[in-house]
């Protein structure tokens, strides 16, 4: 039986991976790295991290510093290589700090590796720089697997599709990680409580029991998502939660959704503006359907009764697979919407690490990973 994984967190933001992989068992953080202050106050408040070596920059970490580890996690910065941003690749900074994941491997030797990025990664400059950064590990002695994954398919309603990248040593991994399954639905469960039209159920659940009396279209029971833009369009799932959630109203198309509330009941709407032009699929969604992708650039909000709000904080981290009470620890380190969303939306989610931790755990049990 193998005994806690240890794993090194770099990039670690608010701890999605770390809580991923928690939920999974079996895994022990021995430190992590991060830049962003507010969103290390907020980690330091989520995790006991009491015993546990930090570094606030990824270039000046001494691999000396650091005990043996397992695995190493990184969400590398995404904005070089994503469609919302300049794609300016290795011309970007923060482009090449994959390498200082790289030197990490090199000088430690883990056994396993797990990154994630935006898909885009797969296709800028024609695949070049993804070749790159492959070759970079490959020359290193590590194997690897690679896949797209939907958040909304790991029961979160939330549109959010990232590459993930597991490396490791031993070639009987090989085919052990990937493909990647999101869970069963569970019963219905209430995740906001309020007055009728208030309530917010999880997704992950059935769906409410629709009544005679709901009012046709209009009694709807569930939380669906309309962008916050000109011409606003529904969707089923909530765009990708982003940095840059509460920037306001976004020039970019596709960027920013709410919540939209018809009648007594909230439903998401795509396009309400353009009552003569085609949309492709339903403007108005059914109950409980998942929501636009949230993402730095998108705007999610809420319509009731006429009115549409953005969608809160809380709403956003638990889009990302947060507990509540993981949110609260964060809030009391800052109480500013801009940090909150930020911390959510460059953020990996939750259920789809705990996914993806459960196959190289199994993948550790089977080359017998010797962690003491």
């Amino acid at each position: 039986m193998v005994k806690a994984i240890r794993f090194f967190d770099m990039f670690s933001g608010i701890g999605g991976f770390r809580s991923g992989l928690e939920k999974a068992g079996g895994f022990k953080c021995i430190g992590n790295c991060e830049i962003d202050k507010h969103a290390e106050a907020a980690y330091k408040a989520m995790y006991n991290t009491e015993g546990e070596v930090y570094f606030s920059d990824a270039r000046a970490i001494d691999p000396a510093e650091i005990g043996d580890f397992d695995l190493i996690t990184a969400g590398f910065p995404c904005q070089p290589y994503s469609c919302a941003g300049r794609r300016a690749s290795f011309k970007d900074p923060r482009g090449t700090l994959f390498l200082e994941i790289a030197r990490l491997i090199e000088a430690k030797r883990p056994a396993f590796f797990l990154l994630e990025n935006v898909p885009g990664l797969l296709s800028i400059n024609k695949g070049k720089d993804f070749k790159v950064i492959l070759e970079t590990f490959s020359d290193l002695g590590y194997s690897f697997e690679w896949m797209v994954l939907n958040s909304a398919e790991f029961g979160v309603p939330q549109q959010r599709r990232r590459l993930y990248i597991v490396g490791y040593t031993r070639e009987e991994c090989a085919g052990r990680i990937f493909p990647v399954r999101g869970g069963d639905a569970q019963a219905l469960k209430l995740v906001l409580p309020g007055p009728q039209g208030s309530r917010v159920y999880d997704p992950e659940g059935a769906a409410c029991t629709q009544c005679a009396g709901s009012g046709g279209g209009g009694g709807k029971t569930g939380l669906y998502f309309i962008d916050l833009n000109p011409q606003p369009v529904l969707t089923d799932n909530a765009r990708c939660v982003t940095a840059r959630q509460d920037s306001g109203i976004s020039k970019r198309r596709g960027e920013h959704s709410g919540v939209f509330f018809e009648s007594d009941e909230p439903c998401a709407v795509i396009n309400p503006f353009k009552e003569h032009v085609w949309q492709n699929g339903r403007r108005i969604k059914e109950p409980n359907e998942p929501m636009f992708t949230i993402t730095a650039q998108d705007r999610h909000g809420v319509l009731h009764k006429g009115y549409i709000r953005r969608l809160t904080p809380l709403e956003c981290w638990r889009l990302q697979g947060f507990e509540d009470d993981q949110f609260y620890l964060a809030y009391t380190t800052t109480q500013a919407n801009t940090h909150l969303y930020r911390m959510a939306g460059n953020s990996v989610t939750v259920p789809v690490i705990t996914a993806i931790a459960k196959k190289i755990k199994a993948a550790a049990e089977l080359i017998g990973l010797d962690t003491t």
